[in-house]
This record gives structure tokens, sequence and C-alpha cells, in this order.
């Protein structure tokens, strides 16, 4: 099933719904049919950290709700995994962040990473 274009932005507002709150939201890219992220959950009040699954989960739940309701319908959403990947050094920090940006060029979506309306970097 494809994200259209209200449903991209109703996605991308949910991931930075919890941004500076619960996680840092370095980088994330809305497709038709994928999201990448770059985020890092953020420290507790009372210690530890905010748990990344339960991020996840708000974003997914919250987000399906309102596009079922555009859509008009009941029914899966997002897929029930996930994959995360712990970024090791700067190096590699970059190269996901470069990764992120570049992916709606890459799949013909716009053509400059600027253009595409459902990117977002911080900082910019």
């Amino acid at each position: 099933m494809l994200l259209n274009e209200t449903e991209r932005t109703i996605t991308l507002e949910a991931v930075r719904f919890w941004d500076a709150s619960k996680w840092i939201v370095y980088a994330a890219v809305i497709l038709p049919d994928h999201v990448h992220l770059l985020s890092q959950p953020l420290a507790r009040g009372e210690g530890g950290f905010f748990d990344l699954a339960e991020i996840i989960h708000s974003v997914k739940s919250f987000s399906a709700q309102k596009i079922s309701q555009c859509r008009g319908v009941k029914g899966t959403i997002w897929q029930d995994e996930r994959y995360d990947r712990v970024v090791r050094d700067e190096a590699e920090f970059l190269e996901k962040w470069q990764y992120i940006r570049n992916n709606p060029v890459k799949e013909g979506l716009a053509p400059f990473p600027e253009e595409y309306p459902w990117l977002f970097e911080k900082g910019s």
C-alpha cells in the first residue's frame, strides 16, 4: 500500500511530534512505500532513556489512525517489524544521513533532496 501526499505529511508530522522531547530526529524521509529515520532517544528525567520501540509504536499508531480516517477504511498501514541500527561513529552517522537525504533522488521522486517535501533534516 502506497502513501499519498497527505499521508506522507501525516507521517512526517507524527515523526516530528516527539522531536526534542523524547528523541532527536536528525533526518527523516517519508517515501510512498517506506520511511527512513536517523534519530536518537533522549534521556528520561528519572534516569535511562526513552524506549525507541515505544516512540516508534506511538508514531506508527498515531499515523495509522489518521491515515485510516483519511482513507475511510480500517486496516494495516505499517509492517510490525523495523530495522534498527546502532551508529558507531561520526563517519557512519554522516553516511546514514546522506543515504536518507539522497533516497528521494535515487527513487526518482525529486531531482534534488531539497525539493522533496517529505524530507526533514535537523538544522535546515
